[in-house]
């Protein structure tokens, strides 16, 4: 089988002298790990194109005896250059990027997936200072994206709206968000202010270009980035370590 598709490189590595293997993101195939053969010595199949963060248009191949991915050829479309440059946009699209393919992307998944990673990569090389939380807001809106999100609009008890409530809890275990009055005793739960509450929902329905025009004050940013750590780590069993996701269960 054969196919053609637009894809992100999100990671390269060599497994022989002149051979690489490369994970790809793509909108039809989801995420996938093909082999180029000969991508390191190739001046016409794949010059310019496997680098990371590159967007290219790719043609693959299922090998013969069908147990990997053989890419033919590569274009590059579009290639990131003060992402680059800025090591510490290197390090957000890393976390990210890293994200992507701890959670997995299964193929009914891909397109948002894959327009939302993009859309990530294009406000890490455009904006003039990315928010620093762009990495939590960016888990939270894939695990949305991917069906695993959480009402922030009513209390799952009384189902009143919180936007009329003047405190609101996160319960981290049953992944719903209570009003102050609504709220158990004992069990793991978050205090979400108004403020935050309101910038999770604007991540969860705007795309990337935007995060930056969120106004937030540090606090509420910090209750934001402790719900979603608790939410990622609770229900996709995944934590950051070391440089990496982990998977805790």
């Amino acid at each position: 089988m054969e196919w053609i598709d637009s894809a992100l490189v999100m990671r390269v590595g060599r497994f022989r002298e002149a051979d690489l293997w490369v994970r790809l993101l793509t909108p039809g195939q989801g995420l996938i790990t093909a082999f180029a053969f000969g991508a390191s010595k190739s001046r016409r199949r794949f010059t310019g194109c496997l680098d990371l963060f590159n967007l290219i248009r790719t043609r693959a191949s299922t090998s013969r005896n069908g147990l990997f991915l053989n890419l033919q050829e590569a274009t590059l479309l579009e290639g990131p250059e003060c992402l680059r440059a800025d090591w510490q946009r290197q390090g957000l699209a890393a976390n990210c990027v890293r994200f992507v393919e701890a959670l997995g992307v299964p193929p009914d998944g891909a397109a948002a997936a894959f327009a939302l990673t993009r859309d990530l990569l294009a406000l890490l090389e455009n904006a003039s200072a990315p928010p620093a939380l762009t990495p939590f807001f960016f888990r939270f809106r894939l695990a949305s994206d991917q069906g695993y999100a959480p009402d922030l609009t009513l209390c799952s008890h009384c189902g009143r709206p919180l936007d009329q409530a003047e405190d609101a809890w996160f319960l981290v275990a049953e992944g719903v968000t209570r009003c102050a009055g609504c709220r158990p005793r004992g069990g793991m739960t978050l205090p979400v202010s108004q403020e935050a509450l309101d910038v999770l929902r604007k991540v969860q329905e705007y795309s990337p270009g935007l995060w930056g025009d969120f106004s937030v004050s540090p606090e509420s940013g910090r209750q934001a980035g402790r719900l979603i750590d608790a939410f990622v780590r609770y229900h996709l069993g995944l934590e950051w370590s070391n440089g990496r996701f982990r998977r805790n269960r």
